[in-house]
């Protein structure tokens, strides 16, 4: 196995190597106590907020709640790609076709979870400029549009932390898709993230060199340098010992089954070695790029599992 798990500095050395790889990291003015918000409107559906995150645009949020009890932990919920750009955060509540009926947000509150969504940069109500120009312009800064999205992703997680009643609830992300790889790059690099649950995506990438399934990414996808130094296994590593579900279809181009048998090699081996060898999980199904009702009845019981977890 890697000689650096299970070692917290070598860990901590592996994750710094990962965010040299996506970048500099877009921090407002005045570094991280310079996130903020404004709540723009509260209704049944959620609270709309714009959020402080960056120095370049505000970003727009989607903060969902149980509406009859305190919420038992909180989703950071990530939201797919599929060329949707007008849709971002909103598939929290309107969901896809890619994804079952109900939608999360209300799934999730009916099991007493709240639920946290922004536009990542390119979507939603920042579908300017567009993402192509974004990964161009991220490219020549020495940066990557992964890295962009993931800093919002996790500076939205400072942002939460601020909130009253959300100080120390356990957080979970979620995403299908893109959402899948946002999802899981997030938990391995930020460890307050006590678990993961992703859809339809996580397959090892010398098997999607191999199937030319690469090729069904966006741009955003594709980190320079990084296949030399991480595979994807390694970077999922990053989450373990904590719980990860990864969900996926046999007949889906972006996850061919050389790449999942290889990933789920990997990730076994790795948690039997942290002696975690149930928080790991993949379960796959003869599907394509779409998530089943088999698919949704283990993300909830694994929701319900982790909250039972971190009381």
């Amino acid at each position: 196995m890697w000689p650096w798990l299970g070692d917290a500095a070598a860990t901590a050395q592996r994750r710094a190597g990962l965010w040299r790889l996506l970048g500099s990291r877009p921090w407002p003015e005045g570094g991280a106590r310079a996130i903020g918000g404004e709540c723009l409107e509260r209704s049944d559906t959620g609270e709309r907020w714009r959020l402080r995150l960056n120095r370049e645009q505000a970003v727009p949020a989607l903060l969902l709640r149980p509406r009859d009890r305190a919420p038992r932990g909180v989703v950071l919920y990530c939201h797919a790609h599929g060329h949707r750009f007008e849709m971002g955060k909103d598939e929290l509540l309107h969901g896809r076709p890619a994804l079952q009926q109900p939608p999360y947000g209300d799934a999730l509150a009916a099991r007493g979870w709240a639920a946290l969504a922004i536009d990542h940069a390119g979507f939603g109500e920042r579908q300017v400029p567009s993402e192509q120009a974004l990964v161009k312009r991220a490219l020549w800064q020495g940066d990557t549009l992964l890295g962009w999205r993931l800093h919002d992703t996790l500076a939205a997680l400072d942002w939460l932390r601020t909130l009253p009643g959300f100080e120390a609830l356990p957080v979970v992300t979620l995403g299908l898709s893109m959402g899948s790889t946002m999802a899981l790059w997030a938990a391995a690099l930020d460890e307050r993230i006590a678990g993961c649950i992703e859809l339809c995506c996580a397959a090892e990438y010398d098997a999607l060199l191999a199937s030319g399934g690469f090729d069904g990414h966006g741009e955003y996808f594709f980190v320079p340098g990084l296949l030399p130094q991480f595979t994807l296994a390694e970077i999922a590593a990053l989450i373990a010992p904590r719980p990860h579900l990864s969900c996926a279809g046999t007949l889906d181009p972006l996850t061919p089954p050389a790449g999942l048998a290889s990933l789920d090699a990997r990730l076994r081996a790795a948690y039997a070695a942290l002696g975690a060898a149930a928080q790991w999980q993949q379960f796959v199904e003869p599907v394509g790029h779409t998530e089943t009702p088999a698919m949704r009845a283990q993300v909830l019981a694994w929701l319900d599992r982790l909250a039972t977890q971190e009381r």
